[in-house]
């Protein structure tokens, strides 16, 4: 036997050895380009697919046996529910397959939180679901995807990452999707969940968690395989002076729920108050978040709290709820999590 057959045969036994990753690329930063390698604000997003991210990172092949599909190639602000239901489908199949160990979905950063929630209540299975992205373009000198989706590669393959819920992992940190946001418009530690924490961090590339698996109190799941849609449902920003016309408008615009996000503990003026009450009669519900993005918004008199979740988190939650056909208090349950 020659060398080279000798080395190749060794290469094929080593990738068969390694865990399977699934990469499911959505876009966003981490597939971006600029002319400048100083420019991190302003480049085309989607100019490397997903073979291309693999191949761009030689060491993934020495932690897992990574294969690539492009979901889509677009900014994260052009995701949306089709999008959505197509990923959330695509990595059960994906993780159905006893061969795969874990799925990453490299995506945007800017809805990247929402599209991460929107999975942990729609996926089921315990595998890890991994999201990752950059906040600075593959073009640039201080590019941070390459780093990121090694680590989240790392993360997938796992065991410690089992039975942990949706992870999200950017800037050398694990969190859960169910309770992270986006905090800051350009820092690398933008991704954070002000009360409850990190999950963990990386030492070597390689996943430190700081608590067992957990499960989130009051997490809904729904089971989306048979929905090729979602019910529309609207945020509306509050503010001082805010016009109650806005309601009926998104209403007359097909929207069957509202998410308000308004300001302290979910608070709306009088006039907004009342148009709640009617529309609740109606059996149309409304959800009252907090633009703070922090805290706890409790069950209120006019409306729903929107507990724990942000508007944005809400709105999903609540879409989903009414695809299966939910009452106003079974939505009311949902949201005292």
């Amino acid at each position: 036997m020659s060398i080279e057959s000798s080395q190749t045969a060794t290469e094929v036994e080593t990738i068969q050895h390694l865990p399977r990753i699934a990469l499911l690329a959505v876009g966003g930063t981490i597939a971006g380009s600029a002319a400048s390698s100083t420019n991190t604000t302003d480049y085309k997003i989607g100019s490397i697919g997903a073979q291309d991210l693999i191949a761009a990172v030689p060491e993934l092949t020495e932690i897992a046996d990574v294969t690539g599909e492009q979901i889509a190639n677009v900014p994260s602000s052009d995701v949306g529910s089709e999008v959505l239901l197509k990923l959330a489908k695509t990595i059960s199949a994906k993780l159905a397959d006893p061969q795969v160990k874990g799925v990453v979905v490299t995506h945007g950063t800017d809805t990247l939180a929402e599209s991460a929630f929107f999975i942990d209540l729609t996926v089921k299975i315990t595998k890890p679901v991994v999201f990752v992205g950059a906040m600075r373009p593959a073009s640039a000198i201080s590019a941070d995807g390459p780093s990121n989706l090694v680590k989240a590669v790392n993360l997938a393959a796992s065991d410690d990452a089992i039975g942990r819920g949706t992870l999200l992992t950017l800037n050398d940190r694990i969190g859960s999707a169910f309770y992270i946001n986006k905090t800051h418009s350009t820092a690398l530690d933008t991704f954070r969940a002000d009360e409850q924490g990190y999950l963990g961090a990386y030492i070597n590339a390689r996943p430190r968690f700081w608590y067992a698996p957990a499960t989130p109190i009051g997490k809904p799941q729904f089971d989306v395989s048979g929905l090729t849609s979602l019910p529309k449902v609207a945020i509306l920003y509050t503010h001082q002076d805010s016009d109650d016309a806005l309601i009926d408008a998104v209403i007359a615009g097909g929207a069957k729920g509202i998410v308000i996000n308004a300001s302290g503990h979910g608070s709306v003026a009088t006039s907004t108050k009342q148009r709640i009450r009617e529309l609740e009669q109606q059996g149309f519900p409304v959800i009252r978040a907090t633009r703070t993005n922090n805290g706890i918004v409790a069950d209120k008199p006019e409306g729903i709290g929107a507990g724990v979740y942000s508007a944005a988190k809400a709105r999903w939650l609540l879409s989903l709820a009414l695809a299966t056909g939910a009452s106003i208090e079974q939505i009311r349950d949902y949201f005292r999590a």
